[in-house]
């Protein structure tokens, strides 16, 4: 089987050592409250589909570069290579993006409840300029009365 590394050009599977899942590259977060489960599930339960998978190698006799390799695992046909590093990357920064957008959800969200108090404060405001006003015109009554 052949691979066809980005930077290196076509070489041998020899060269390189399969981890296993690219997946892996997602490591779970040690400080969550359900850690221990979710490096339970990351460690051991592994899916072996037949069909694409993208799956992690390291170029052990050569640069040292980890690459994911979308392979048909029935044909052993390599549809993909790329760097785990610019992968890892664009999940990085598809996440800042995700998190940037919730951000920004988050102020347009305070924005409106911003508004929505001030418009009350100006419909309370109203109502009592308005009572004030009907009270000011009753006592005008009661002394052209008097």
């Amino acid at each position: 089987m052949i691979i066809n590394h980005p930077h290196l050009g076509p070489r041998d599977a020899s060269e390189f050592s399969i981890l296993g899942d690219a997946s892996l590259i997602n490591r779970p977060d040690w400080q969550a409250g359900d850690a221990d489960d979710a490096f339970y599930s990351y460690l051991y339960l592994r899916d072996n589909p037949a069909g694409l998978h993208r799956e992690l190698w390291f170029h052990e006799q050569g640069d040292r570069s980890w690459l994911v390799v979308t392979r048909d695992t029935v044909t052993h046909a390599i549809i993909d290579v790329a760097l785990a590093s610019d992968i890892a990357k664009a999940a990085t920064s598809k996440m800042s993006k995700v998190n940037a957008g919730k951000k920004t959800a988050a102020k347009k969200t305070a924005a409106k409840k911003t508004a929505a108090k001030k418009t009350a404060t100006k419909k309370t405001t109203a109502k009592k300029t308005a009572a004030k006003k009907t009270v000011a015109k009753k006592t005008a009554t009661k002394r052209d009365v008097t």
